[in-house]
């Protein structure tokens, strides 16, 4: 076996290599906890700041063990919590100076028992289109397909509210089953109406003139879309005769 002389620069290189993996080394070994995950997804991440791999002279794409768990961290809060890049950056630039922060509610997060309590911490309001496309991990052709079947809307400004990453994630795992888009429709007209329901119910308080009142109307919607969600899912699973915990 050749050995490089102590002294050389091919000893220093190595040196520097050693322990790195490849992008593709790196995919197989994020494969195991996210098999969705693709090579231009890491590259994406990549181009937005979120981790910095070395580069060979030949340009190819060194990881370290802490590039791949920061990728890991990364994918985590999108699958688990469905955060906006700027929202992890800001989260992962934190954690880099030693502060204790906590992750802001958003997307998935927000469940029944939310919707009828206080929130302590940040919450995300809206987020861009790239955000909303990198989030769900889905590209712009399959975006324009839901918003033309209305199952997702941008707001005036063109963003989105936080809200259409849950709903995106959903209408892609969906689609791993042959649910396609067109197929949801009914679940949007479904969720249009019950929403209709509530907001007819607590108009007049909305209209008020007392900040209270007004402020009750908002504690009255939440309480109602609480119950309004655990209906809905209840009716759901006894019409399909399952149990789920």
């Amino acid at each position: 076996m050749l050995q490089t002389p102590s002294g050389g620069a091919g000893s220093g290189t190595a040196a520097r290599d050693s322990g790195l993996m490849s992008i593709g080394t790196v995919l197989n070994v994020l494969r195991d906890e996210f098999p969705e995950v693709t090579i231009s997804k890491i590259r994406f991440l990549e181009s937005e700041g979120l981790v910095e791999p070395r580069r060979t002279p030949s340009g190819y794409r060194k990881f370290s063990a802490e590039d791949v768990e920061r990728l890991g961290h990364i994918l985590r809060m999108q699958r688990d919590h469905y955060l906006p890049l700027k929202v992890i950056r800001e989260h992962l630039d934190a954690m880099e100076r030693g502060e204790a922060v906590s992750l802001p509610l958003v997307g998935r997060q927000r469940t029944a028992q939310d919707a009828s309590a206080a929130v302590e911490g940040p919450t995300v309001a809206r987020v861009g289109r790239a955000e909303l496309l990198a989030a769900a991990d889905i590209d712009e052709g399959e975006l324009k397909e839901w918003e033309s079947y209305g199952l997702i809307a941008p707001l005036e400004d063109g963003a989105y509210d936080a809200e259409a990453v849950t709903v995106a994630a959903l209408v892609a795992e969906l689609g791993r089953f042959g649910i396609e888009p067109r197929h949801l429709r009914v679940m949007k007209a479904a969720a249009d109406r019950e929403a209709g329901l509530v907001d007819q119910i607590v108009a007049p308080l909305k209209r008020h003139r007392n900040p209270q009142t007004r402020a009750h109307a908002e504690a009255r919607t939440k309480e109602l879309a609480d119950l309004t969600m655990k209906l809905h899912a209840a009716l759901v699973k006894t019409a399909l005769g399952v149990r789920i915990p």
